[in-house]
């Protein structure tokens, strides 16, 4: 089953109401990002077998996630973008991560396998600045000396649709390229200088596989389970990288969430010799007042479930999961904050 037929399936995860509230399942929705969506189907179908409760996940993206969180068509949003204090204040919502994971850039070039090539972020916003234009240009050609690359036009992929992935992406361009942060700026939503959209991880993914001499990014997930060939990057402290388990989570140590309010974390372009530069953490979003408290409820039940008995599964997709320190502050921030009973 290929990312690009999967969405039109519903995400099943078991969600078991308690006995005060019914015997009958809860209605439980949630809808945003297209980043966490892998492991999230890992866990749903593991719940499901577990529990016997299902759940309905559209991954549908960030943007659109927060819009039907406001809206309060679904029990809970995801967005792999955090909202400001002020932002969750208007809305009455809160949030708290739920795995992190990692972007990365993938290409189709005859002959190139994944990890042969490496990029610099510079090389990297000027692809989407329209100013690297091909693939044996002189910037390419520097960091990879030996590679053999065509005098071929660079296909430039980006998302189409509001996404949390783009605003990963892009705050990361922006750290790294003045030229990009003066031009383009960072957001769910930019004006793309050049490229062709698509919707979603998976659209994305599935354009890159299928045109020759294009470029792309999604999470590493997608790329491992397409088999789309990624890149190495270099990093802040000026080392080549690779992405994987070890890099990530070498990433995300530096990340302090007890200092962070409203859990605002955003960690790309980290510190460290081993840390991969564009990591990011996937956040839920819900009603402080929600209007089905035992949809919540019931949520919330999932959500711990996947905080004790999930991170195994996240390893063997390349995310990292929450620490136990940070869990334990997320659960707490529950109990404060969600009035589910």
């Amino acid at each position: 089953m290929t990312f690009n037929n999967i969405l039109s399936l519903a995400l099943v995860a078991g969600i078991a109401t308690s006995a005060a509230t019914s015997t009958r399942a809860a209605d439980i929705t949630g809808a945003g990002a297209t980043f966490p969506f892998p492991i999230y189907s890992k866990w749903a179908d593991a719940y499901k077998k577990e529990t016997g409760d299902s759940l309905n996940y559209q991954s549908i993206g960030s943007g659109a996630g927060i819009k039907q969180i406001q809206a309060k068509t679904v029990t809970f949003g995801a967005s792999d973008m955090p909202l400001t204090v002020e932002e969750l204040k208007k809305d009455g919502l809160v949030q708290f991560p739920m795995v992190m994971g990692a972007l990365v850039a993938i290409v189709n070039v005859e002959g190139v396998k994944s990890g042969d090539l490496t990029l610099d972020g510079a090389t990297l916003a000027d692809i989407y600045l329209g100013k690297v234009r091909t693939w044996d240009d002189a910037a390419i050609k520097k960091l990879n000396p030996s590679a053999k690359l065509p005098t071929a036009a660079i296909t430039v992929v980006r998302r189409s649709d509001g996404s949390g992935t783009s605003f990963v992406f892009t705050d990361y361009l922006s750290k790294v390229s003045a030229d990009w942060k003066s031009k383009v700026g960072e957001g769910t939503a930019v004006e793309w200088p050049v490229g062709v959209g698509a919707k979603g991880n998976e659209g994305v993914a599935g354009n890159v596989g299928q045109t020759k001499n294009s470029i792309g990014y999604v999470e590493y997930a997608y790329a491992k389970q397409s088999n789309l060939v990624y890149t190495a990057l270099v990093n802040k402290a000026g080392k080549t990288v690779k992405p994987g388990n070890a890099s990530f989570q070498a990433a995300a140590a530096n990340a302090d969430w007890a200092k962070a309010p409203g859990f605002y974390q955003i960690l790309t372009e980290q510190p460290g010799e081993a840390s991969w530069p564009i990591t990011s953490a996937t956040f839920i979003l819900l009603h402080k007042e929600p209007k089905d408290k035992a949809a919540t409820a019931a949520a919330l039940k999932f959500f711990s479930w996947s905080y004790e008995k999930g991170g195994k599964m996240a390893e063997e997709l390349d995310y990292v999961p929450m620490p136990d320190a940070v869990v334990k502050l997320v659960k707490t921030s529950w109990e404060k904050d969600i009035n589910s009973k």
